[in-house]
């Protein structure tokens, strides 16, 4: 062999290694955001009994149970199912039980009678979890570039939509418990908290502005935050703080919720 062929077979081998390593890299990253986002799910519940799990407050309101088990169905029904060769549901009647809103993906149980389903347990749940993401991290590890070119952007989608459920089952739990007189805590206090006063309140003035608004077009976003336009933003004042617990209370105690005077139309016709 030449030395020029010697030369072009090395840069060769180079190029496919370096190609295997970003690909690798890829799939790594994808696997880390991946988990991540499933291990918050878990830890957020990591204070909850099983009886938590299953309290239905208010018609608005998921049962911490019916969270876990949904945004899993999330990623059975559209990246496994989908993606995944020869993958089978263990058990079919979840992807009535955990649909939301997804009508092409099939029927749904009621939203205001989540809180009566007890089964499946909290721990069949749990399992039901630890086996969608063992088969999601099968997957990901085992596929062409091609596919996973195919699977991001569900699974990415997949992620933020668990982000979402994520504040939503915290809002959850927390008007759950306020229904209980025992008054349970969600989370004990992490952080020590100033018993100062904080500082006074003022208003900075903006003048009236054209501003573009919406996607910019980078990274993820959903449909309904585009697409980026320009918009007429009039004279405003923001306050130079976020309004404090205590304050609000003041406002509360003073009558603020008996006032219209304070609230738009649509506000006050609902307090």
């Amino acid at each position: 062999m030449s030395l020029a062929s010697a030369d072009a077979a090395t840069d060769t081998a180079a190029a496919k290694q370096s190609h295997l390593n970003s690909s690798r890299a890829h799939v790594d990253a994808l696997l880390t955001r991946f988990r991540r986002t499933r291990k918050f799910t878990n830890a957020l519940c990591s204070g909850l009994e099983p009886e938590d799990y299953v309290v239905q407050s208010m018609p608005d309101v998921s049962p911490t149970k019916w969270h876990l088990a949904h945004t899993t169905w999330f990623f059975e029904t559209f990246v496994l199912k989908k993606f995944f060769a020869g993958y089978r549901t263990e058990i079919p009647e979840y992807a009535y039980l955990f649909n939301s809103y997804y009508n092409a993906a099939g029927d749904m149980h009621r939203r205001d009678l989540r809180g009566l389903i007890s089964r499946p347990t909290v721990q069949e749940t749990e399992r039901y979890r630890a086996s969608i993401d063992s088969h999601v991290d099968e997957l990901l590890s085992g596929g062409d570039e091609k596919l996973l070119d195919e699977i991001e952007p569900i699974l990415v989608l997949g992620i933020h939509h668990e982000q979402q459920h994520q504040e939503l089952l915290i809002t959850d739990i927390k008007h759950v418990f306020a229904q209980n007189p025992l008054y349970p805590v969600f989370r004990k206090r992490q952080r020590h908290i100033a018993a100062e006063k904080a500082t006074p309140l003022q208003f900075f003035e903006f003048e009236q502005t054209i501003t573009p608004i919406g996607h910019d077009g980078r990274g993820f976003a959903y449909d309904n935050e585009g697409p980026r336009h320009q918009a007429l933003v009039p004279r405003f004042l923001l306050a130079s703080r976020p309004v404090t617990n205590g304050e609000y209370i003041e406002f509360v105690e003073d009558g603020g919720y008996r006032r219209p005077e304070f609230w738009l139309s649509l506000g006050w016709m609902t307090v």
